[in-house]
């Protein structure tokens, strides 16, 4: 038995009929990540050390005949843009390779009232701005199944982490496809709740408006279990919407009998991978033997979400970034010499060149004489796409398109054209744009051996409806069995 191929549904039956033990599982994690962390460079800070000595406390009181919670022991992985307490917060970036946060994020105060057991910090974009981990100042995570190629962005580091067997599950943070997009590309699960339904408190801002906390995780059951704990209302966010206390492993069901779903044709066109297509189209006539309701329809208005997104995003980004002053918790320039030379040299020395640009681009959308032309229009096209979307939701249950045009590129190949880089987005983002619940499933490999992800779209706080089309596709077609990372290739 290979215990870090479990899920963590398995991990827990069998602590509870006392085949394994915490300390057993963590050990396990750990030994993986010592053999597997120097390929795909997944974690920023290592936290396995104390993790141990967790894991062999909260072991003797279960053994002492303690109650403890059904995750106590259990191990995770944290995106670093999560603050947590007494622990570097670094969002990949040389601005906080220093910075120790002095307080959790409310999800980090969930995830420790389950006594979960942190391993790490995990590997970024920086400030969570891309779609490759490849702008992260520490180091450049590569995909489990071809370590020649990305795993995605901006939660490559947890969604490899999670492929590759050195954590069973991780948080991520989704702006425009951050946590979709790298499940996709490393065949795992990924869901990027609702806008509100998790606290974002305690959570780097990069975009307030289209930022959320979310899960990546090895089957779906897993992905309801830690929503479960993440979940709910939070008056320290002033986002934060409260929907009831909800128990999402109930919609853990596999007859779907009736589900409509609808096929948005713009989402199929020009620029998507053939491969790609195929997988899809595939997936559907499964939806549709399995008894649902499939019918093609137009979503125009979703073409320009993309546009308004990076002019939201990046206007945003200029307003949440302009803190980083080199004042106070943040790196200073040695050479500066006066104030306006902490602000210059600090900003300039600190920040990598894809944060600088969209700081830019944000500054000039937002700058007078240019505001309505481009950041007002832009919010005005949010509100149409918001429409369009609540209009397909009266008809259908459940939207499914690609997650990424393409499987996983090759490291470099796309980070010196930075729009080709923004296209990778192109299916993810009006999601974000809309608050709406998004999640990649596995749904196929492609002729170079690489998964291809689906994405599931739902209407706000529907995530009971995608866990259900979810798991019933997981079921039927087996796909933890067949989508295991091969660690093909390398580079240096």
């Amino acid at each position: 038995m290979n215990i870090t191929e479990l899920t963590v549904h398995e991990l827990q039956e069998k602590l509870k009929n006392k085949e394994l033990t915490i300390t057993q599982i963590n050990e396990a994690y750990i030994k993986q990540i010592k053999e597997k962390e120097p390929e795909v460079q997944a974690f920023i800070t290592d936290l396995t050390e104390a993790a141990i000595n967790q894991s062999k406390e909260i072991q003797a009181r279960l053994d002492n005949g303690e109650e403890l919670g059904n995750l106590a022991g259990i191990p995770i992985g944290i995106k670093d843009n999560i603050c947590t307490k007494g622990v570097k917060t670094t969002c990949a970036s040389k601005m906080l390779e220093n910075f120790v946060a002095p307080y959790d994020a409310t999800v980090m105060n969930k995830v420790n009232a389950e006594e979960m057991i942190s391993l790490g910090k995990l590997n970024m974009d920086e400030f969570a701005m891309g779609s490759s981990t490849e702008n992260s100042y520490f180091k450049k995570t590569k995909n489990p199944w071809d370590l020649s190629r990305v795993p995605g962005g901006s939660s490559g580091g947890s969604a490899a982490a999670v492929a590759a067997n050195m954590l069973p599950w991780a948080l991520g943070t989704d702006t425009g496809g951050s946590i979709r997009q790298p499940a996709s590309l490393c065949g795992i699960v990924g869901l990027k709740p609702t806008y509100g339904l998790v606290s974002r408190y305690g959570v780097v801002a990069y975009a307030s408006s289209l930022d959320q906390v979310g899960v990546l995780t090895k089957d779906v059951q897993d992905c309801a279990m830690l929503l479960n704990v993440i979940a709910g209302y939070d008056e320290m966010d002033s986002t934060s919407v409260d929907v009831g206390e909800k128990d999402y492993t109930q919609a853990l069901q596999k007859d779907i009998k009736g589900l409509k779903i609808g096929v948005p044709k713009e989402f199929y066109g020009e620029g998507i991978n053939e491969e790609v297509k195929v997988s899809l189209e595939t997936a559907i006539a499964k939806y549709k033997e399995m008894g649902a309701e499939v019918e093609e329809f137009s979503l125009d208005i979703a073409q320009y979400a993309l546009a308004a997104y990076y002019i939201i995003a990046c206007a945003e980004a200029s307003s949440n970034l302009g803190r980083y002053d080199g004042i106070r918790y943040t790196y200073r320039s040695p050479e500066a010499q006066t104030l306006k030379d902490v602000f210059k040299k600090s900003r300039s020395e600190a920040f990598g060149s894809e944060v600088k640009r969209r700081i830019i681009l944000g500054t000039y959308v937002l700058s007078s004489g240019y505001y309505d032309a481009y950041y007002k229009k832009a919010q005005q096209v949010r509100t149409l796409v918001m429409n369009e979307f609540s209009k397909a939701f009266e008809k259908y249950d459940v939207l499914i398109t690609p997650v990424s045009p393409t499987t996983a590129f090759k490291i470099g190949e796309k980070s010196t054209n930075p729009m080709e880089m923004y296209l990778a987005d192109i299916c993810t983002v009006s999601i974000n744009v809309a608050g709406l619940p998004g999640m990649s499933i596995p749904c196929g490999i492609d002729s170079q051996g690489l998964p291809i992800g689906m994405q599931l779209i739902g209407k706000k706080f529907s995530e009971e409806t995608l866990i259900k089309a979810a798991y019933a596709y997981e079921q039927e077609t087996n796909f933890r069995e067949k989508y295991k990372p091969t660690f093909k290739g390398g580079v240096q």
